[in-house]
């Protein structure tokens, strides 16, 4: 699978709530949260609530760019949040699928590191309750 995804019964604000107060435990930085419903009811569309939580660690970034700069098109972390029946869905890509688009570069344990941590900001806000 190239995502890791999670249910939750926990109320969908709850879910964000705590990602965004999970990441700096696990040394990253919540650079933005996309409201993406908001934005297309801006535009007329209606759209379940859905937010992109985009993350970043300067000291995985550094390696990452180190390794190659194309990594920069995979970055900054984004875990996405949304409310579908009834539950609370939480998703992101796998960083392990970096190395497969960045085979010999020496990856392999940056990749397992940040999904690791990222695994990790998810389990615990999945596990609220409501």
């Amino acid at each position: 699978m190239f995502h890791y995804t999670l249910e939750s019964d926990a109320p969908f604000e709850k879910v964000v709530e705590a990602l965004e107060a999970e990441a700096p435990r696990r040394q990253f930085r919540v650079l933005h949260v996309h409201d993406v419903t908001k934005t297309l009811a801006e535009k007329g569309f209606e759209m379940v609530p859905l937010k992109i939580i985009e993350v970043c660690s300067a000291k995985y970034a550094k390696q990452a760019l180190d390794a190659d700069r194309m990594v920069s098109l995979m970055m900054p972390c984004r875990i996405s949040v949304w409310s579908e029946g009834g539950k609370t869905h939480i998703s992101t890509i796998r960083p392990d699928v970096i190395r497969e688009f960045y085979p010999g570069k020496g990856l392999e344990s940056f990749a397992r590191e940040v999904e690791a941590a990222l695994k990790l900001m998810m389990d615990a806000a999945a596990s609220l309750k409501g």
